[in-house]
């Protein structure tokens, strides 16, 4: 039912969101990111980054300003929203949130994969390894860039062809999943814990601040007139509420 929910969210004029105008200089609008927005604002990034790898692909020239400089722009261009969104699903759960992501996350992993597997951007990077008067021409920099670009791209399966391939991507896929329902799992077990603690023994040494924070927590976990001085203490897996108590 969640995930319906999220596909069938009322049409987000694409042009206003937020997602959209996210880039290396700019610092993302947390507080203006809805969950409303990330089926619609992340399809239309992909949309957009696959057409730009298309003609990268066609027009990619082994240099570092013909291969490495736009490569970098395509990349930022899906991991910066896409990073903004994983960001709000840990620390801004959501059940409108989680459909979201899990809707548009297949997408992303997919087109993540094509970009770690295209033949034509590794066999670029390799034709610049072995320029050797290109190769000395670059920064040590540079030249860590190339490598770790021609071991990502092993890694990633550019070397696969065929059925060895499909399974490949297909792990990857689950492995997603799975991360995603880890984290889930994680966060929902977080939320759910809580210790009443009704012995000011228990709590001796903690800072007062510490004290009204968990009275705080207790009120709202239904102990009305809860106080710092007198409890009862609420603590969860918080981190404002147990580093206190790790100290």
């Amino acid at each position: 039912m969640a995930a319906a929910a999220a596909t069938t969210e009322a049409p987000t004029d694409i042009q206003e969101n937020p997602l959209l105008s996210l880039n290396p200089a700019s610092i993302p609008l947390f507080d203006k990111i809805e969950p409303k927005h990330v089926v619609p604002g992340m399809r239309a990034i992909l949309k957009e980054v696959e057409e730009q790898l298309d003609a990268l692909e066609k027009n990619v020239k082994p240099t570092w300003a013909g291969l490495v400089e736009p490569l970098e722009r395509l990349q930022d261009r899906l991991s910066i929203p896409w990073g903004a969104v994983n960001h709000l699903n840990a620390v801004k759960n959501s059940d409108d949130l989680r459909a979201a992501f899990e809707e548009v996350q297949p997408d992303v992993v997919a087109l993540s994969l094509r970009l770690g597997q295209s033949r034509p951007i590794y066999d670029a990077f390799v034709a610049i390894r072995n320029d050797e008067a290109l190769w000395a021409s670059l920064s040590v920099a540079q030249k860590r860039v190339v490598e770790s670009e021609l071991t990502s791209a092993k890694t990633s399966g550019v070397a696969l062809e065929g059925e060895a391939k499909e399974q490949f991507n297909r792990i990857q896929q689950e492995i997603a999943q799975l991360k995603t329902k880890f984290q889930n799992n994680v966060l929902d077990a977080t939320k759910n814990f809580v210790r009443i603690v009704t012995d000011p023994a228990d709590v001796a040494g903690l800072p007062p601040s510490a004290l009204g924070l968990a009275a705080q927590a207790a009120v709202g976990k239904g102990h009305e007139g809860a106080t710092a001085e007198n409890g009862p203490w609420a603590f969860t897996l918080d981190l404002p509420s147990y580093l206190p108590l790790m100290q």
